[in-house]
């Protein structure tokens, strides 16, 4: 008998998206490698989409897929949220207007809401995405500490500059022991000099971090870390209060990039879930709404260093005089505090703040459900995370807590499996985790779970 040939994920794939790859080939010759930025390309062609409603992209062969990306979890309320959508076209109608160029109302509004559910950050400034806001963390803590180096840990992602972007993704056989890491470039055009300067941590492993940290602690400004890496590989509960203790102790400040995690894990992000208060907080994502956005705040005492001379002596008498520009840490953007990207921002919390409870309970349930489908067909799987994002990793270990772990997985059959439910109508980048929405419910549960179920009977 003649056995029928298995189909790979990708073959389904392309046959499913014939005008994602002619587009491709079109846009190669506008943007290099045919993307505006490199997260947003994968391997054979990215699929190009027309239009997203709800849970829901459709991509231009008129695929419908449901989105578990969420614009690598920015959406929370999904795509075009009705109320959210009300809030910007009244912002516009109202005030007549997109941008002001000048303090406005929205910047106190949304930063007294963040205040309240992020109680550390005392006073806060906004800037245009997440990485801005990792990056205004850094020269805070620089300018506050006066010393110019950080630490970060191994595998976690702060932004594509270049005090940040190493030992991401770094070769294990490059990567040096696994409780003293070494310092890897991640991209060209990072200058030598950074190894220097960017000091690797182990993730989870508190023994070797506080070694690392009191033999750098002259030099160290500030530990920045994801306290969920990746978004779905969380820290350990002993780690982060050791962490926030060994700072604390060593004159280190502590920066949580919560630009993943904000309000993902809670309308408090995961410094509410751990109980553990940051020296800074940046966030991003969630909170603009489906717009650019970033937040950094942190205790008055930092975050006051930014503040223009002028502002300083006129509204608090006790503070001492600067001698000039030199003594203001220097903080700009035309677009920081955008009116319209705020009240998207707003909106969105008001919806979280009646719906967050269900989002939680909807990726629980996928969660157990894709759980439940591998264990009947004997493979290991392990779906971890927090709140509202998750990933599923193929692993005989017993737990996931670190880069390092990770890369034991099996990362092969995981690829061919996005790519099937890919063709199934499942939309997620290979291998990213998956982000849910307030918009997702039952019905596409199960649409997800029978596409796995399909998948899974297909291999």
């Amino acid at each position: 008998m003649v056995q029928s040939k298995v189909v790979t994920g990708i073959e389904e794939y392309r046959k499913k998206t014939p005008a994602s790859l002619e587009f491709s080939k079109t846009s190669r010759n506008v943007m290099p490698g045919g993307v505006t930025a490199n997260i947003k390309f994968f391997e054979p062609y990215p699929v190009i989409m027309q239009k997203g409603k709800g849970a829901y992209l459709t991509d231009l062969d008129g695929n419908e897929y449901v989105d578990y990306l969420l614009s690598y979890g920015a959406l929370m309320t999904g795509h075009g949220h009705p109320k959210v959508m009300e809030a910007i076209r009244k912002q516009m109608d109202e005030e007549g207007t997109l941008l002001f160029g000048t303090p406005h109302h929205l910047e106190v509004e949304m930063g007294k809401k963040i205040q309240e559910l992020y109680p550390g950050m005392e006073r806060l400034r906004y800037t245009n995405s997440g990485t801005e806001a990792t990056l205004l963390s850094i020269r805070m803590a620089y300018a506050y500490t006066e010393k110019y180096k950080i630490a970060k840990f191994e595998g976690h992602y702060h932004g594509g500059y270049n005090q940040v972007l190493l030992s991401v993704n770094p070769p294990l056989n490059e990567a040096g022991p696994a409780k003293n890491p070494n310092s890897i470039v991640e991209s060209k055009g990072v200058e030598p000099h950074q190894i220097e300067n960017t000091i690797i941590l182990p993730f989870n492993d508190l023994e070797a971090t506080i070694d690392i940290l009191t033999k750098h602690q002259d030099e160290i400004a500030a530990v920045i870390l994801e306290p969920v890496q990746g978004g779905f590989i969380p820290a350990e509960q002993e780690f982060m209060e050791g962490l926030r203790a060994v700072t604390k102790k060593l004159g280190i400040l502590l920066i949580f990039d919560e630009v993943k995690t904000g309000f993902r894990l809670g309308l408090g992000g995961a410094q509410k879930v751990y109980g553990v208060t940051p020296d800074i907080t940046a966030l991003g994502k969630v909170v603009g709404g489906g717009f650019p956005v970033g937040i950094v705040g942190g205790s008055k005492e930092i975050m006051e260093i930014s503040a223009p001379t002028a502002a300083s002596d006129v509204f608090d008498n006790s503070q001492s005089k600067r001698s000039g520009a030199k003594d203001v840490l220097f903080h700009s953007g035309t677009y920081n505090g955008h009116p319209t990207i705020l009240a998207a921002g707003l909106a969105t919390i008001e919806v979280l703040e009646q719906e967050i409870d269900h989002v939680f309970e909807t990726a629980n349930q996928l969660k157990s459900g894709i759980q439940d489908l591998f264990l009947q067909k004997g493979i290991n799987v392990q779906t971890i995370g927090m709140g509202s994002i998750f990933n599923f990793i193929f692993t005989e270990k017993k737990k996931v807590q670190s880069y390092r772990d990770l890369q034991e997985s099996n990362f092969a059959l995981r690829k061919d499996i996005d790519y099937h439910l890919l063709a199934r109508g499942i939309y997620n980048k290979p291998l990213n985790r998956y982000s849910l929405a307030t918009v997702h419910g039952e019905k596409e549960v199960d649409r997800t779970l029978e596409a796995f179920k399909k998948t899974l009977d297909s291999l």
